[in-house]
């Protein structure tokens, strides 16, 4: 009961009826800037996406697997989908109608005149080039394989591009060299039963192709003697050493410092993914690929490099301040919410702010707007009173003094404007007492 009184007695002091009018033109307003900050709001990201991997069993697809492992934890799917390798990755990214939102391109794999819709996530790890060969004779120039039997990869892979770019560089890919499209296992069998003479192969230094040729008999690395003039030659290279006995101490494989090329593994997406979703996976790549190796340092990657495709905006943004402050602290579909929400209600309290400050002032010119016509009404009467003060006009003036203040008398205003309202009660009595008193006269 305490509290239906102190309600009704505040009650007492305002007018509903004004409060709502004053406030009804600051909501149609909030409203508006709504409205209108809604437009800038992207739409919720995705519960799924699909990449483009690599061949089953390659490195592509396992560190793929790794990335739908991590994304699973934030509620993403990420459907993989095999490919012969990077340029068939390429080819399905920039299709707007391959339904694949991301995947690994291998450096040097493509340009961004040629698929203006893809954008990177940043580098990823050195994907050391072995050319492994037979013989007795020490090779370190790919000029060398002229008239070779070179096994360069299967069509659609990115390590066939570059044996290409490389033995045409060196004018060694035309006949009489033969140019074999052999895959990674195929052409380390094919090398190891004397089949071929060379091998072009992409892999990490863990792979069992690359284990297995390091210690087959007869088998030699190639260590480039024009490294540093390929990374001129071809930007996308890295050059990259392999120490002496890296792969195996007791048995110093290799012996002796064996200097490779390199390009990257990219991460690259089409340009309409979601930023949030952009976010996640630069997240999940420093996850899986910021470990120190044998061509890396702890942290050296993921990197903002922008090897063949512009950087992404959101992949600057991470790269320069990480994860955003809300995915830091929050749920990744509750940061996505309150980033979303955010972008509205940071617009629409900038506008609220001042209209609260008006809406006081809007209210106390409503009522005393109320009060203030009235005296329009008396100094007209005074005027007419001063033109004219023949008796049979007294009368009238005095009937409508009556009317005006018989009006006023079912005003109702708030309590704390009731001594504006006394106040126009004296000037009415005022003015009445003027009538009167030109009438004695």
């Amino acid at each position: 009961m305490r509290i239906l009184r102190i309600a009704r007695k505040n009650l007492d002091h305002i007018s509903l009826r004004d409060l709502i009018v004053a406030i009804a033109p600051l909501v149609l307003i909030v409203v508006a800037a709504f409205w209108i900050a809604y437009q800038f709001v992207k739409p919720a990201p995705p519960a799924a996406l699909a990449m483009t991997t690599g061949t089953e069993g390659g490195a592509y697809r396992a560190y793929a697997e790794r990335y739908r492992e991590i994304l699973a934890r934030d509620g993403i799917t990420l459907e993989l989908r095999p490919s012969s390798g990077s340029i068939e990755n390429l080819r399905r990214l920039a299709d707007e109608t391959s339904g694949v939102d991301v995947g690994f391109i291998q450096s040097g794999s493509g340009a961004a005149a040629d698929a203006p819709g893809l954008v990177s996530l940043g580098s990823l790890y050195y994907e050391p080039l072995w050319v492994f060969y037979r013989g007795n004779v020490v090779l370190d120039r790919l000029s060398q394989l002229k008239g070779k039997r070179v096994a360069i990869g299967p069509e659609g892979s990115g390590i066939r591009k570059l044996a290409l770019q490389l033995l045409s560089a060196n004018d060694a890919e035309q006949q009489p060299t033969t140019l074999l499209d052999l895959g990674m296992a195929a052409a380390a069998k094919a090398l190891q039963k004397r089949e071929i003479d060379a091998a072009f192969i992409i892999a990490g230094p863990d792979s069992a192709v690359v284990q297995e040729l390091l210690r087959a008999d007869g088998v030699r690395l190639m260590s480039f003697s024009q490294a540093i003039a390929y990374t001129r030659l071809f930007p996308f290279l890295s050059s990259v050493v392999l120490p002496q006995g890296a792969i195996d101490l007791a048995r110093n494989i290799p012996g002796r410092d064996t200097t490779l090329l390199a390009p990257t593994a990219n991460l690259v997406a089409r340009e309409d993914l979601h930023p949030a979703l952009m976010s996640l996976l630069i997240q999940a790549a420093t996850e899986v690929h910021g470990h120190a190796g044998l061509f890396q340092r702890t942290g050296e990657f993921p990197a903002p490099v922008a090897a063949d495709f512009p950087l992404s905006e959101e992949a600057k943004r991470f790269y320069k301040s990480g994860p955003s402050f809300l995915q830091r602290y929050l749920p990744f579909w509750i940061a996505v919410l309150v980033q979303r929400m955010l972008v509205m209600l940071v617009p629409a309290i900038a506008v609220l702010i001042p209209l609260l400050r008006i809406l006081p002032s809007l209210y106390a010119w409503r009522i005393r707007r109320r009060i203030y016509r009235w005296y329009g009404e008396l100094k007209y009467l005074e005027l007419e009173l001063e033109r004219n003060r023949e008796p049979a006009q007294i009368s009238e003036y005095l009937a409508r003094l009556d009317t005006i203040e018989q009006r006023v008398s079912k005003l109702k205003v708030p309590l704390a404007f009731s001594n504006q309202l006394y106040t126009l009660r004296q000037h009415i009595s005022f003015v009445r007492d003027l009538i009167r008193n030109s009438q004695t006269k």
